[in-house]
Formats: C-alpha cells, structure tokens, sequence
C-alpha cells in the first residue's frame, strides 16, 4: 500500500496566489500610508526645531487629541493592545478611522514636542488598512487574523526599513513563545514589498554606523548577558511605570483631554527651562550621537521620564524609537565599565531593550543584524534573550498572552500580561489557604 505524503503537483498555486495578491495588496496600502507618515514626521520635526515656541503650546496639542479621540476615537484608542485582541478573538472589523487619526494624532505630538515615537503609529495603520482588506474579500476568522498579522509585519517593516524584522515581529508579538507558522508567507510577503514600497515613494531610513565587530571571546559574551540583564530590567521598568502612570491619570482624571493637557504642560515646562529638547521627539541625533561618542550618564533616565510622562498622559505614536533612544544610550553608558567600544554596545542596547519590553528576542536580533551587518549577530542574539528573560512577564503590549512561560512556573495558557500580576496574586492566596488547611 502506497502513501502519498507530497502534495500533488501544483496544489499550492492556489494558496500561493492567494496570499501573494492579499499580503502584497495590504504592503502597497501599508507602505504608502507609513511613506506620508514618514514625510509628515519630517516636516513637524525641522519645524518644531525650527521654531522652539511651538513646545509652549503642547498642552493645547494635547487637548485637541484627547478631544478627537474622545468624540470619534474610542473604538481605536487602545491601539496596537485592539490589534492583538482581534487577532486572538476575532469580533468586529477594525474601523479606518484608525489610520488617519493616529497618523494625524503622532504629527500633532512630534510637532509640538511630546516624547513619543512612531511604530505604534505604523504598525496600527498596517493593521486598519489590512482589516479593510478582510471586509473587501469577506475573508473568513482564520484569514483575517492572518491578514491582520501580515498588516503588524508591513507596518513595523516599512517604517523601519527591516523586513526580515517586521515579519518576524508580526509573528513573534501576539504571544510570548509561540509562534503562527501559517502566518510565515503572508507576513514576509508583506514586510518584504511594504519595504520597498517605501522605499519607491522615496522613504530614506537613518544609518547607524558600527565601524568595526569585535571578535567574539569569552568577556564579550558574558559582557552580553550582563548587559542583556540590565537592558531587560531597563525595558521591564520603562513599561511596568507607563501602565502605572497612564493608570493613575485615569483614575485621577476623569476627563480625557484633561490628561494630555496637565502632562503637556509638566513636560513643556521641564523642556523648556531645563533645556530638554534632546529629550523630546525621537531624538535621533542623540541615537547617533551614541554610536560616536560618549555621553552624559543620565541620558537613558531622562528620555524614559519624558516618555513615560508622554505615553501615560495620552500622546500618540508608540514606545520603540523612544526605546532604542533609551537602549543606545544606557549602552553607551555601560561601554567603560564593561570595556567594550562604544558603537558595539549602543548597537545592542538599541535593539535589546526594546527586545525585552516588547517580549521579542528573535525580531530584535534580526533587526541588529540588519541594521548593523550580519556579523553582530550573536552578540545580540545573546543579549536580546537575556533582556526578553529578564524583563519578565512585563511588556509594553499588555494584550499579549502568555503561549509558554519564559523559565519556570505555571500560568494558563493564553492568560493577558494584563492579568498576571492578579492571576500570581491568586494563586499565591490560594496556596496559602490550603496550607492552613492542611495544618
């Protein structure tokens, strides 16, 4: 008796044609809309450089979103968290307005001096437009989560200018140690053509320069997982105080506006007299600054003050440029004291916190690798997973569940990050009644 384990000739062409024309139509969407949202970023930063008074007028910034978002942005105001849900509970379409107004909200932020970044903006358009795609096709649950992980990936890809890294952190973000493998195709086709869709409308991506990899030795790997400890800390510290301070803002405001407002102000005014503005926007001439030369030891602290008092009180754009801004900087920072170059440690601090705040070791070393040259790579590989160790169970994105637990311990299978911190609290109650049982 025979057994035919090899599909028959030509039976994925359908499927391959499938997701080539799906995956490519949600790239040239993505693309395009991160390629105005980079032009946009542009002008509202050499404006705001230009003109230092625009900070002055954060607070009324801050207003203005927080009254857009309260009148016609509920719906999408959770953001990349709204993404993540739909695709592991897939319930109503992900209205367009996403896209405009999260674009509109992060030109408005950067313009007039908030500390935020741009990916969240990137990756929620990907996945707004991807989910018009699903309506168009009337895609059925498993397609659509599909669609909309490919989306992730084409957003992250283009707005960065890594596609082997955005693919891979469409896949990699939804839950710590698990993967989707029959999301691969449709998201590197996303990533790969999102990429160069931007880079035809004319996108010019910043280079970091690392003039030269050490050889890999025996102190320089365990340089890594020292520093990879401290980068995780770092990345758990930036999220665990972000939810905590945009927690006490609901609380205690519970008018919208109001929050960008009173934290617009408090920022506007510690910029301006303290003379911050390396702190406020993205910050990439410190990023740069960080390959080259050393610097002030509190860069790191300064920029995660900002950007914590930023994203908590209600601007929009996203965590990681203010992440790699806080990793190459710490990086630089930790340089002499681990008798490492500069550029090296930079390097990995730039993708190693974020590797550990966002839960996604594999992305963030394939983003090393191809921002920096292939041969960091097992420098950053080494120091992403000790950060994505290290940080926890905390994580920028709280909508992520929990596929696998990262080293020992029980928790149920697809528990929110949100809800570990109650589900541990419960359990350790539990055991504790039952010991007093037993006695």
């Amino acid at each position: 008796m025979k057994f035919r384990f090899a599909p028959p000739p030509f039976a994925l062409l359908p499927y391959l044609g499938k997701w080539l024309l799906l995956a490519s139509l949600v790239a040239l969407l993505a693309g395009s809309a991160s390629a105005l949202f980079l032009f946009a970023l542009e002008w509202a930063t050499q404006t705001r450089v230009a003109n230092r008074w625009l900070l002055a007028l954060l607070p009324l910034a801050g207003f203005a979103v927080g009254w857009v978002y309260l009148k016609i942005g509920q719906q999408v105001e959770a953001g990349n968290n709204l993404l993540i849900d739909e695709i592991h509970d897939p319930k109503n379409t992900i209205p367009l307005r996403m896209a405009p107004l999260v674009l509109g909200a992060t030109v408005i932020s950067h313009l007039f001096g908030a500390s935020v970044g741009r990916e969240g903006t990137a990756v929620q358009m990907g996945g707004a437009l991807a989910d018009q795609v699903t309506r168009l096709f009337r895609l059925q649950r498993d397609d659509r989560r599909i669609l909309l992980m490919a989306g992730i990936s084409a957003g992250f890809s283009s707005v960065f200018g890594t596609p082997l890294a955005g693919a891979i952190f469409g896949l990699e973000v939804l839950a710590i140690g698990r993967m989707r493998y029959d999301a691969l195709l449709p998201c590197f086709i996303a990533a790969i053509i999102a990429d160069q869709v931007g880079l035809w409308w004319g996108v010019q991506h910043t280079h970091y320069l690392i003039p030269q990899i050490p050889e890999v030795t025996g102190w320089g790997l365990g340089a890594m997982l020292i520093a990879g400890a401290l980068f995780g800390l770092t990345g758990k510290l930036f999220a665990v105080a972000t939810h905590w301070l945009g927690a006490q803002f609901k609380q205690r405001v519970s008018y919208g506006p109001l929050r960008p407002l009173l934290g617009g102000a408090v920022i506007a005014a510690v910029a301006w007299f303290c003379h911050g503005d390396r702190y406020i926007g993205l910050g990439i001439p410190t990023i740069l600054e960080a390959f080259s030369q050393p610097l002030p030891a509190y860069d790191f602290l300064a920029k995660m003050g900002y950007t914590i008092a930023s994203l908590a009180s209600g601007f929009k754009g996203g965590e990681v440029t203010p992440l790699f801004y806080i990793g190459a900087t710490l990086g630089n920072a930790l340089a002499p004291v681990l008798q490492l170059p500069f550029p090296l440690l930079a390097g990995i601090g730039f993708v190693a916190v974020f590797a550990g705040a966002a839960n996604t070791p594999l992305a963030s070393t394939l983003m090393a690798m191809e921002l920096f040259g292939s041969e960091i790579g097992i420098y950053a590989g080494v120091a992403c997973v000790m950060s994505y160790l290290c940080s926890g169970y905390a994580s920028i994105y709280r909508s992520q569940r929990v596929g696998s637990v990262k080293t020992t311990g029980q928790l149920p299978e697809n528990t929110k990050l949100a809800d570990v911190d109650g589900l541990r609290r419960y359990q350790i109650a539990r055991q504790r009644v039952e010991k007093r049982k037993s006695k």
